[in-house]
């Protein structure tokens, strides 16, 4: 694991340097700033982080084999929209700093975010966020939650025999800070505390996000770079220490200046190489084929995200998205797997209310609707006075 982090981060560091060097004219100057993020402080960063890696709360590993997957989910309207993964979108949602504390901006302050998700089978999920900007301090502050609620489930014995109901649960609730740096740049962490309850099995754990976040407002280029879910269980299950689905992110949002577009692209699990979940059971006694081993471009192409949004006007923005791993990941042999990867939505802005929607296609047939609000105390209640 911490071979990995050093290896991905100096792979892009050179890339940026080379970049800059050669002066490559079919890039856009507002990319450079790669080289800029990857600077001396950066590197001091990484040494840092490869120094938590070294511990148990460092050596993660893939989905399907790490406890608290939940941790993935996109939990906010906006997020999905643009393909359930995206740390650079420009944004007044203050549902989007729970992934990425950088993103805070002033129109955040004493706003409240809450959304409500549908989920398959049955399942609910919830989630708060609030924003506080601390004057003296100079600091934004951020507290938010997740719950996922999976109904009633019947409890049996080892030999099937039914012994009542219980309700699983997951959830987990955490705060974050950020500060602007000079002009151009913002960082910040998350702290949270993570819970599953299972009945008679339960765990829980810590983690932490750290995130830088540059924005040129005169190129309309915002990129970020997010440490995700760096921590430890601490309850364990059946006394086995499990991993938390740590994650490398970078991203970066171009607004173009003439068009009523922007665009992002965010490659996620950038410390691994091959992300596909890949069953070779199932895959044996369905008649699939295998994942081939080595290089090939859809692993490559497996790490990114894909999000647009058409700002229709100053209270209407259309979002779309498309994930890449989701789509090769829920496609069913050579059927017709329909929208599969595909994410749409819309928000809508009227001062005082601000309401977002969207809707995530996972089969052909299959899809899950989102729906949130975003009220700005200060304006309900004094600028300055949350209200609570």
């Amino acid at each position: 694991m911490p071979g990995a982090v050093i290896e991905s981060a100096c792979w892009l560091f050179k890339v940026s340097s080379a970049m800059r060097k050669y002066e490559i004219p079919s890039v856009p100057g507002g990319v450079f700033f790669l080289y800029d993020l990857f600077s001396l402080r950066m590197r001091r960063l990484l040494v840092i982080i490869g120094i938590f890696s070294l511990s148990p709360a460092g050596a993660q590993v893939l989905g399907g084999r790490s406890v608290f997957n939940f941790l993935r989910l996109s939990h906010t309207p906006q997020l999905t929209a643009l393909g359930g993964v995206n740390i650079s979108q420009p944004s007044d949602d203050i549902g989007m700093t729970f992934h990425n504390p950088a993103l805070f901006t002033s129109p955040m302050h004493t706003q409240v975010n809450a959304v409500f998700n549908d989920l398959y089978g049955g399942i609910k999920v919830f989630h708060l966020s609030l924003g506080y900007h601390h004057q003296p301090l100079n600091t934004d502050f951020t507290w938010g939650l997740n719950f996922f609620n999976y109904g009633a489930t019947t409890e049996t014995d080892a030999g099937g025999n039914i012994l009542g109901k219980f309700r699983p649960v997951d959830w987990v609730m955490q705060v974050g800070a950020s500060r602007t740096y000079l002009e151009k740049w913002r960082y910040g962490a998350n702290l949270k505390f993570i819970s599953s309850n299972y009945g008679l099995f339960r765990s829980n754990g810590i983690a932490t996000d750290l995130a830088i976040l540059y924005k040129d407002t005169a190129k309309l280029v915002t990129a970020s770079f997010l440490i995700k879910n760096l921590g430890v269980q601490l309850r364990k299950y059946n006394n086995e220490q499990e991993e938390l689905p740590f994650d490398l992110q970078a991203g970066i949002t171009k607004r173009l200046s003439k068009a009523p577009f922007s665009f992002s692209l965010t490659a996620h699990r950038v410390h691994q190489y091959d992300i596909l979940y890949n069953d070779t059971s199932f895959n044996n006694s369905n008649g699939y084929p295998d994942v081939p081993a080595g290089f090939s471009a859809g692993k490559l192409f497996d790490h990114l995200i894909l999000g647009t949004t058409i700002h229709v006007h100053e209270k209407v923005e259309l979002q779309a998205g498309y994930n890449f791993l989701r789509r090769r990941e829920l496609n069913i042999g050579n059927s017709s797997n329909g929208l599969n990867g595909f994410s749409l939505g819309a928000g809508v802005f009227l001062g005082k209310f601000n309401l977002r929607y969207a809707r995530s296609y996972y089969q052909a047939a299959s899809a899950y609707n989102q729906i949130g609000f975003n009220l700005p105390l200060n304006q309900y209640f004094g600028q300055g006075k949350s209200g609570w």
